[in-house]
């Protein structure tokens, strides 16, 4: 079997088997219980984002060389540290500087994408729209950043093929054991808008789709790949954490649930993400 159709093969399986994973254990809730469980759902996001996605996208970055387009003596150590020391202590650009700007105008365009759905309906009746905004606007965002984020999973698995079967082979269960606690807090948060269990699943397998293609540009193109992958994981987490505080923290306040399970239930969903992390690893 070649590289390619082994890399196709393992972003295919493992977005069915991940799907498949978390939809035998949200389907068995009723949608009244899935609402409950949108806390869980914002602890999961908001842990993928800042747990993996994030530090994730800082490690993909090249590494920099403060010394480049300097002259220095050989040995001339003194000078390289007083180097170093000036740029820790002056350097507010560079890539991660350019990372967090990134980030930050996402959140804006997803701000704007909001702004323009609410508006698009605003034309009824506006308690009820109020009472319903985050139905129209999250379940798109969600799989926009599902999108995303299995663009790059493909790229890694692509890599991984390219470098080692064996090490392709590791790097699919660990998506696989990663995506399946995201996976059952989009389908909650899908079920919670409104959307049947079908409906849900079918959006959810479209969104995973983009790992073939991620797999297929990491295979042919994967220099330029890795360039990009930085950028590309930034706006993942972002689309998460923008869905998880714009969007599922207010619609928490709405709710007459407790706080204290609320609360218990987002450390839940901010636990799953270290907790799988430290066993795929």
């Amino acid at each position: 079997m070649s590289t390619l159709s082994m890399i196709l093969l393992a972003c295919l399986a493992g977005g069915l088997i991940s799907m498949a994973g978390a939809a035998a254990v949200v389907f068995r809730f009723s949608r009244q219980s899935t609402a409950i469980l949108v806390a869980f759902a914002a602890g999961v996001m908001l842990s993928s984002a800042f747990l993996h996605i994030l530090p994730e996208a800082f490690n993909s970055l090249p590494p920099v060389d403060i010394h480049a387009g300097h002259d220095h003596a050989p040995g001339d150590q003194a000078a390289m540290a007083a180097e170093e020391d000036e740029h820790a202590g002056h350097n507010h650009g560079g890539p991660i500087a350019t990372l967090f700007a990134v980030m930050l105008v996402t959140l804006f365009v997803f701000f704007a994408l909001e702004r323009l759905a609410l508006w698009r309906h605003s034309h009824g009746d506006c308690a009820s729209h109020d009472g319903h905004h985050a139905v129209v606007t999250a379940p798109l965002l969600i799989l926009v950043g599902d999108a995303f984020h299995n663009f790059v999973d493909g790229i890694l698995v692509a890599a991984a093929f390219i470098a080692d079967p064996m090490l392709g082979v590791t790097t699919t269960v660990a998506i696989i054991a990663h995506e399946i606690p995201q996976e059952m807090g989009d389908f909650i948060l899908l079920r919670n808008a409104g959307w049947s269990n079908g409906k849900a699943f079918v959006a959810n397998a479209g969104s995973s789709l983009s790992s073939l293609l991620g797999g297929v540009l990491g295979y042919f193109m994967l220099s330029a790949a890795d360039f990009v992958l930085p950028y590309v994981l930034v706006i993942a987490a972002s689309s998460f954490i923008y869905v998880a505080l714009a969007d599922l923290l207010p619609l928490l306040h709405k709710q007459r649930d407790s706080f204290v399970r609320q609360t218990l239930l987002i450390a839940a969903g901010v636990a799953v993400v270290p907790i799988v992390s430290w066993f795929t690893h």
